[in-house]
């Protein structure tokens, strides 16, 4: 497994050894002990997975608030997403910058996304299949979120038309949203 560091503290992109042949392929996506060796969580306590049915469903951008904020490990199993992490930890030096990456089944990607990022994807092909561990239970009453299309973020998203969730649609703007995250160097 290959660990590459990001400009934003904490957020890491992870590339697993792939090994092909003739049956298809197999690979290592998760191993504790190399997690705890990088600094990342070693232990997940719930695993989810999301079935998007059509190209440009966006979900998100989601977090949960403190004390139930999630790191989260995501990766694609089938199709591919645009995929957004935006930092949101006051006084990190990436506070208020979206790191943006393609996912797919085909690159075999992973990246972990620690606690006080907002996330979210656009389904990239039909059929989409999303999986991710996080580090903290689904906590319903510590829901948040902020606005996929918010202008002030100037996030660079693919060019086709959206399909959102009504409670997507109503999440507010990065400038509407006092940050209860602090960044601990």
């Amino acid at each position: 497994m290959e660990f590459i560091r990001t400009e934003f503290p904490g957020l890491t992109c992870i590339r697993p050894r792939v090994f092909h042949d003739s049956r298809g392929f197999f690979l290592e996506s998760f191993r504790a002990r190399l997690f705890a060796e990088q600094g990342l969580p070693e232990e997940f306590v719930q695993d989810n997975h999301a079935c998007s049915a059509q190209a440009g469903v966006v979900r998100g951008l989601h977090m949960q608030l403190p004390p139930a904020a999630q790191g989260k490990l995501v990766w694609v199993t089938r199709g591919s997403v645009f995929d957004v992490a935006l930092d949101l930890r006051t006084g990190s030096p990436t506070y208020g910058k979206a790191y943006t990456a393609v996912l797919s089944a085909a690159n075999f990607l992973r990246l972990f996304i620690p606690r006080g990022f907002a996330h979210g994807y656009m389904t990239l092909e039909p059929h989409t299949e999303f999986q991710y561990k996080v580090d903290a239970y689904y906590a319903p009453q510590a829901e948040a979120g902020i606005r996929w299309d918010d202008p002030d973020l100037d996030i660079p998203w693919p060019d086709m038309e959206a399909v959102l969730s009504p409670k997507d649609a109503e999440l507010p703007r990065l400038c509407d949203f006092a940050s209860p995250f602090v960044y601990v160097p």
